[in-house]
């Protein structure tokens, strides 16, 4: 074991003004029997020093790099100082840092969590002194068995006993103490819950294995109701483990994470906005959803405590929000707006804007790297053939190309397939159309994908994982799944009774699909 360096003790005489070292007592920071010393001197002090800073006698302060005040008592020292150790998160921190550590390191931070010795219990309101607590685990010096009755003695109210630098370093990576069983932790710091830490059944079988060829639903397996509007959008969870976990957002202001693989369970339900939710994505972790309604707000929103993590106004209704994929800290809101804005959910400010002159924004889709995405809007004119479908370049905000869709119907939704240099557009021409997704990103005239009905609602169209499969809501409430190289039909499920408005085919289950209607029902198939 490394020796600590040990510092000399300075006494203040009150009489004469003087300092005083005291040679005779040497501390190390691993040791804290000095501080407990000095502890012991300062229960004499009475509250009107503590409010006042008045100097008692016979009191000692740690010499350090500053030159002491005698008109400052050794309580303003040490509670400042034991304010900073036992507060390492007090400052704020930004919701890049939080996904980085939460969402990236998580398992080894589990793990270090197993194998810290004595985790530090943090207080429970950041910036707020909480009562003095008792720290059992804390690293014994070998004076304690010479003098055991230094260790019991009653710390006043206000301060704090010393923290040796081992216990500091140990809470400065962000540990918890385990034995909470709430999901929220003193200090602000959330752990998992059954939400995220719970793998189904149904979906642990297949996470050892690649995922097989993708197959059709033909049955019922669960009928998931709780909404009370129109159900725009389901989403299954893209990390493997989690998949089990689908995301539904609706006009009835709110968007749930349901069970979606076995019970069928609602496991949580957001309010966080005050106007129809027109779009909800989960990030790449997992860990937190984004959500765009029509109150102008795009929010992103942790999964596990329903927190709100970032809240922005766009100042115009919010069809779609889209993170970068390279980027998940960054991304796009369209919606009633002649614009596109980029936010920085980091800095919480627009750090790029796309000025399309258009009336509204339909749908975003991000190309293979991030570097292109495509807009569509709904503006039709005679001479609409410019604006329809619209390449960006994403650092520039130049439009790369604009003469892309020729026809004079809307696309309410865009897919990118997921291995070919491809995308196709979901138009109210009641067919879904082939594009390139290489400049000049060149229209598939002889394959479409027809069959189903558009007929002005949001019917949106998903790829399979292995990219096989094209699946198709449809206003008659069925479900369409076409074979993407020969544009041939597949099945058609007779799903509702309402417009289908999303199909949502599960990335690890085989044969496996969510579908939602405009009446609030959402189905699992299988």
């Amino acid at each position: 074991m490394n020796t600590s360096p040990v510092v000399p003790l300075l006494s203040l005489d009150s009489q004469t003004g003087c300092h005083h070292v005291n040679m005779s007592s040497l501390v190390a920071y691993e040791d804290s029997e000095s501080e407990d010393d000095c502890l012991d001197q300062t229960e004499e002090v009475t509250s009107a020093s503590i409010q006042t800073g008045s100097c008692e006698q016979n009191q000692e302060v740690r010499l350090c790099s500053f030159t002491p005040d005698p008109d400052r008592s050794v309580l303003d020292y040490h509670g400042k100082r034991s304010s900073s150790l036992l507060h390492p998160h007090s400052q704020p921190q930004s919701w890049f840092d939080w996904e980085s550590k939460y969402c990236r390191d998580g398992t080894a931070q589990e793990k270090h969590l197993r194998d810290a010795a004595a985790p530090l219990c943090l207080p429970a309101t950041q910036g707020h002194i909480s009562p003095p607590q008792t720290l059992p685990n804390m690293p014994q010096s070998s004076a304690d068995g010479l003098n055991p009755a230094k260790r019991n003695h009653t710390v006043r109210p206000g301060v704090r006993p010393y923290v040796p630098k081992r216990q500091r370093l140990a809470t400065s990576v962000g540990t918890v103490d385990l034995k909470y069983p709430a999901e929220q932790v003193p200090g602000n710091v959330t752990r998992e819950s059954q939400i995220l830490s719970d793998v189904s059944a149904r979906v642990k079988p297949y996470l050892a294995h690649k995922p097989g060829a993708s197959g059709i639903p033909r049955r019922l397996l669960i009928s998931l109701a709780g909404h009370q509007g129109p159900v725009n959008t389901v989403r299954w969870c893209p990390v493997p483990h989690l998949s089990h976990l689908l995301l539904s957002a609706s006009m009835d202001k709110t968007f749930k994470v349901w069970d979606g693989a076995e019970s069928g369970r609602c496991l949580r339900v957001y309010t966080c906005h005050s106007g129809a939710v027109r779009d909800a994505r989960w990030t790449p972790c997992g860990r937190q959803l984004l959500s765009g309604s029509f109150d102008n707000m795009a929010v992103i929103t942790d999964v596990e405590t329903g927190q709100q993590v970032v809240k922005l106004d766009n100042q115009f209704k919010v069809m779609r929000v889209v993170p970068h994929p390279s980027s998940p800290e960054v991304f796009l809101c369209g919606g009633h707006s002649s614009t596109v804005k980029a936010w920085d959910s980091r800095s919480c400010k627009v750090v790029k804007v796309y000025k399309a002159g258009i009336q509204q924004t339909l749908d975003i889709l991000f190309l293979r790297g991030g570097v292109d995405f495509i807009t569509s809007s709904d503006c039709v004119s005679r001479d609409s053939a410019d604006r329809t479908l619209i390449a960006w370049d994403y650092q520039t905000t130049a439009k790369v190309s604009n003469q892309i869709y020729q026809e004079r119907y809307t696309c309410p939704s865009l897919a990118l397939h997921p291995l070919e240099e491809s995308f196709v557009a979901q138009t109210n021409g009641d067919y879904m159309a082939v594009f390139s997704s290489q400049q000049p990103y060149r229209m598939n005239k002889r394959r479409r994908y027809e069959g189903h009905k558009v007929e002005g609602y949001a019917v949106q169209c998903e790829f399979s994982l292995d990219g096989t499969i094209l699946a198709s809501g449809s206003s008659t409430g069925s479900a369409h799944f076409y074979d993407y190289h020969n544009a041939r039909i597949l099945h058609t499920l007779h799903a509702h009774s309402q417009p289908c408005l999303c199909v949502s085919q599960h990335p690890i289950l085989p044969a496996t699909a969510a579908t939602c209607d405009w009446a609030g029902e959402i189905k699992v198939w299988h």
